[in-house]
């Protein structure tokens, strides 16, 4: 299974011990295939740098714990435009259908109204984790 996470689920990820964490770490024990397209890396930096105020070495940081994560990168052709309010949503959409992934990840109520994008289901935290669920 590949799974996109959008950069309110990484950030999340990485200030909580909650279910992003959680979510993270079966992305590190290779439980599903995490992707991410420098879009969703460079915004993940700037919120990093700009909310939690961290240093360019501190950023660096975690994105590497993010990196260990990630089964693959992916550059997304740029052809999603206008689908979302924010062009960086619109990002994530192209970043999701081209590579094929099989869940896009959010918080975003913007995507997660969508509710599918180019056969890509758009779903919250709490329902991919209970795609684990025994």
């Amino acid at each position: 299974m590949k799974a996109v996470f959008d950069t309110n689920v990484l950030f999340a990820a990485l200030v909580t011990q909650g279910l992003c964490a959680k979510l993270l770490r079966r992305a590190r024990l290779r439980e599903f295939e995490l992707v991410i397209c420098p879009s969703i890396r460079k915004e993940l930096r700037r919120a990093l740098t700009a909310k939690l105020r961290c240093s360019p070495k501190e950023a660096a940081g975690d994105l590497a714990l993010i990196d260990e994560a990630v089964a693959s990168g992916h550059t997304p052709p740029g052809s999603v435009r206008g689908v979302c309010r924010d062009p960086d949503d619109d990002a994530v959409l192209d970043c999701a259908s081209s590579a094929g992934a099989d869940y896009l990840v959010t918080g975003d109520d913007d995507l997660l109204s969508l509710i599918k994008f180019e056969g890509v289901p758009i779903v919250s935290p709490r329902q991919f984790e209970l795609l684990f669920a025994d």
